[in-house]
């Protein structure tokens, strides 16, 4: 299929506009195919729209929109599903009724990302291994949740179903008490189907994104998101502050084993939704992994690529991206030898001084979102678009995060060194956590997991 697209200008459309689209969009780009490529926007990326012949702004929710626009388009000859709110909303499902094969699960098997009871039912019914001790709770009942968090000594709750990464809620970190335990629970029960809690895991955790026809399993190297806004992985959780991965593909606190095993989990989850909804799951599923003293557990699934973790893989695969695509669409990824430079990334968001800031209302900094971005030398780095507002007169932020640079290097101080000189390169309103990809962080992990397994350190 690849070598007959080689002969003729291939169109895809892009579903997405936030960071990893913009990485998604260059990747794309960057094929030696002829590439037309469009976007549809629910807001305007500049760097997608820089990339692409023509874009689309549009709802997420309103499929019949995206199937308006390639209409218009005279079709495309595959699509590329970014976020997660389009597979939600059925887009795939519909793109694939008019011939339009889709990088990205139809409705029924990315259940594994939008709804949590989905994806610990599945893994208990089908004897997947990694699944902690949870319990769902589809109605509010104070008793049996209090009885089950006993039994469980620390918990986490969590909401069944889209909450762009930040509705889950740590013992220790959001709450301490069973009582307020109980408040979080009524209150997610007003706006969600159900909410699991979860036992508190210790460990570290790490991100492993897998390309995936449904039948073949490919990972890539594995990633570690920084979630805390603050430096120290303190602060409130956010949609992700940076993320780095190594040059030798593992992560200092992980043995091959580890990635063995979360693989492995990954290929059965996928046979499981296969036999679950009768449907393959076909695009990245993306595995939020943490690695005890009992080995790997999982902590979520996403049925797309991570953000930031996409900019961490993409810009290091030596494999052409459109080639991936359609071994995806076609059911031939084990006929695609999939690829990656040897070499470390970091990557650090720059955001609004008050993103993911718990400041009190009034406050005045809640009210300063919008603001000009002044850019620097960015030296080596790369840089892609987040939520940003393109004015006549240059770059706003928005009340999310803005932009991400990234540091590409032969080890993960080079790459750090990069990445921190790039966003250093920034001046105010926007912010960073510098201390991401640094020694002394990743150090940290390292000597955690150590004392986890009862290892001396050398």
């Amino acid at each position: 299929m690849a070598v007959r697209a080689k002969k003729r200008k291939i169109k895809v459309l892009l579903v997405g506009n936030d960071a990893r689209g913009h990485a998604i969009a260059e990747a794309i780009a960057c094929s030696n195919y002829r590439v037309e490529l469009f976007a549809f926007m629910e807001s305007l990326n500049p760097g997608i729209a820089g990339l692409a012949t023509g874009y689309e702004l549009g709802k997420y929710d309103k499929p019949a929109a995206i199937l308006a626009y390639v209409q218009s388009l005279n079709g495309v000859d595959f699509a590329v599903i970014s976020p997660e709110k389009p597979l939600f909303y059925g887009v795939v499902d519909a793109l694939e009724e008019t011939g339009i094969p889709c990088v990205g699960p139809n409705k029924l098997p990315a259940q594994i990302e939008t709804s949590k009871s989905f994806t610990r039912k599945l893994l208990r019914k089908y004897g997947i291994p990694g699944n902690p001790q949870h319990w769902i709770f589809t109605s509010f009942n104070p008793g049996a949740i209090k009885v089950f968090m006993d039994h469980l000594g620390q918990a986490v709750i969590k909401p069944d179903g889209l909450t762009g990464g930040k509705g889950v809620m740590v013992q220790g970190d959001h709450f301490d008490t069973k009582d307020e335990a109980l408040k979080i629970c009524a209150e997610i029960l007003k706006k969600h189907p159900a909410v699991i809690i979860e036992e508190k895991l210790d460990g570290e955790e790490f991100s492993l994104q897998c390309f995936t026809d449904g039948k073949t399993v490919v990972a890539t190297p594995p990633v570690q998101d920084h979630k805390r806004r603050m430096p120290g992985d303190t602060g409130l959780n956010t949609g992700g502050m940076g993320s780095y991965s190594c040059a030798d593909h593992l992560l200092p606190f992980l043995k091959q084993s580890d990635i063995d095993q979360a693989t492995q989990i990954v290929w059965q989850v996928v046979r499981a939704i296969d036999h679950e909804t009768k449907e393959l799951f076909r695009g990245i599923l993306y595995g939020g992994f943490m690695v005890t003293a009992d080995g790997v557990n999982l902590v979520e699934f996403n049925a797309r690529f991570g953000d930031p973790e996409a900019m961490n893989i993409l810009p290091l695969l030596e494999t052409n991206f459109v080639d991936i695509c359609y071994g995806i669409i076609g059911g031939r990824l084990d006929e695609i030898p999939i690829s990656f430079q040897k070499k470390a990334t970091v990557c650090k968001y720059l955001v609004p001084w008050a993103y993911g800031r718990d400041l009190p209302q009034g406050h005045p900094d809640l009210s300063s979102n919008s603001a000009k971005i002044e850019i620097g030398d960015l030296g080596d780095a790369k840089l892609y678009y987040s939520s940003v507002e393109k004015r006549p007169d240059g770059i706003y932020t928005t009340a999310s995060r803005a932009v991400a640079v990234l540091g590409i290097g032969d080890s993960l101080p080079q790459a750090e060194k990069i990445a921190e000189k790039a966003a250093q390169a920034f001046s105010d309103p926007v912010d960073h956590r510098r201390d991401i990809g640094t020694d002394c962080l990743v150090q940290r992990r390292v000597d955690h997991m150590r004392a986890l397994r009862g290892e001396s350190r050398r």
